[in-house]
């Protein structure tokens, strides 16, 4: 038994090491001038810190403060609407008797199957038309909308694993069912929400096709696209990789953050949201 853990844990190490080896460069590239990265190899170590001068002109040149606080306001709105509305209608799906349960599931669920690539028309058409187009409601009704069908899906599976029983007893009990929700099943899920918040977030968050096909404006774009705008400064005779490097390592603080904070949660949460009907 011991050798066959041994084994296991050697290899998890092996692969763990293989999964984190391309963030070593990208560390050593943020820390580097844009001269040293011009005549050195990428993964030799830089002279002096540069990682400060690095952020700085990312973060004013690119203006990654104003994209970072609109990426950070989308992924708590987006998240929390998505869930709490989702939760609502997998209550309604799984324990009520609503008719064509099934087939509402389905409709919206249907959500997760087509790549998102294929709403890229239709949606541009109708914000152009709805005058959502380039504002921050139409981006935060978005990032909630397209994060319902896998929330529900998840709630769908979670609300079906808890036992009827419940719902019966404080229905006996002079519960409403928005009571029963909001003070039974919507409790005993704090697992589920929180893998759900951690999921939904860190999509938001790294988001770019949408970002860029849906707004133009600095005071509207999310994180990522103010990352990829970073790519067209110039700095000297080519693009400044380092200081793009040093905006990549600031952006995925937060959900480098929400991973170690949630991580109670995480293998729990994965365990029951998974669990089938």
């Amino acid at each position: 038994m011991k050798v066959r853990s041994l084994i296991i844990y050697t290899i998890m190490i092996v692969l763990g090491f293989l999964w984190i080896l391309p963030i070593w460069p990208t560390v050593l590239l943020a820390f580097k001038s844009n001269q040293e990265f011009g005549i050195q190899r990428f993964w030799q170590l830089p002279s002096q810190n540069f990682f400060g001068p690095n952020l700085i002109k990312a973060w004013n040149q690119a203006k990654l403060g104003r994209y970072f606080i609109n990426s950070l306001i989308y992924g708590l709105l987006g998240a929390w609407g998505a869930i709490f509305l989702s939760s609502l209608a997998s209550f309604s799906i799984a324990r009520l008797k609503v008719k064509g349960a099934f087939g509402w599931f389905f409709v919206i669920w249907s959500g997760t199957i087509f790549p998102f690539q294929i709403y890229l028309i239709p949606l541009f058409k109708m914000y152009i038309s709805t005058g959502f187009y380039d504002t921050f409601l139409g981006m935060s009704l978005f990032y909630i909308a397209i994060c319902i069908p896998f929330c529900t899906f998840i709630f769908r599976n979670y609300f079906l694993t808890l036992p009827g029983e419940v719902l019966e007893a404080a229905k006996l009990d002079g519960c409403s069912n928005f009571k029963v929700y909001w003070k039974i099943y919507l409790p005993l899920s704090r697992s589920a929400v929180a893998v759900l918040f951690l999921f939904q977030f860190t999509w938001i968050w790294n988001d770019l096709m949408f970002g860029m096909v849906l707004t133009r404006s600095a005071s509207v774009r999310p994180i990522m696209v103010g990352l990829a705008q970073l790519q067209g400064f110039r700095a000297g005779s080519g693009t400044d990789i380092p200081s793009l490097m040093a905006g990549a390592l600031m952006a995925s603080v937060p959900t480098i953050l929400l991973f170690a904070l949630l991580q109670r949660y995480f293998i729990e949460g994965m365990r029951l949201t998974t669990a089938g009907e």
